[in-house]
């Protein structure tokens, strides 16, 4: 066995024995992820980046993740379907995006390339003061302790959200 692939195991070995005290430590969820990525363990990354996606479900690195191991195993529906959320919640690096090989059953995807056209056209539509002004809304502090604070997306922002009190 090569060097790096016994340094990747005895990593991977780590932070399962992390993850063990700590199930829901999110930087050993994403270490470990990415290395099952790496070693070619499509599905246990798949099964790390659905609890990040469950821990984070705001976060658009975790959802572009979960995007990716969905691509990796030919899921290209749920490939689209995450990665739409991904893009609404704010991923913007369509640089990476455009050349990450994970993505590549997704990027081959001819309703993906559609939307992906238009989600890139209307991000670079100026955007109205009266719109700019909803991104600033705030809850009322009812609505904040009540927990059923919900954004619908129409300000640009992550359909979905909630907003928990501080």
């Amino acid at each position: 066995m090569a060097r790096r692939e016994h340094d990747m195991d005895f990593e991977i070995q780590f932070y399962e024995r992390i993850l063990t005290d700590k199930p829901d430590f999110i930087e050993a969820l994403i270490a470990l992820g990415d290395l099952y990525t790496k070693r070619g363990s499509y599905e246990k990354g798949l099964d790390v980046d659905r609890k990040l996606s469950r821990l984070r479900s705001e976060d658009p690195v975790v959802l572009y993740n979960l995007a990716c191991s969905y691509s990796l195993l030919n899921d290209v529906d749920k490939a689209f379907s995450v990665i739409k959320l991904a893009l609404q919640c704010g991923y913007d690096d369509f640089d990476h995006l455009e050349r990450d090989n994970d993505l590549l059953n997704l990027r081959n995807s001819p309703p993906f390339q559609q939307y992906l056209t238009q989600f890139r056209r209307e991000k670079s539509t100026p955007v109205k003061r009266e719109r700019r002004r909803e991104f600033f809304w705030k809850p009322s502090l009812q609505e904040i302790f009540s927990r059923r604070v919900f954004v619908d997306g129409r300000d640009g922002s992550c359909p979905g959200r909630s907003v928990s009190p501080l």
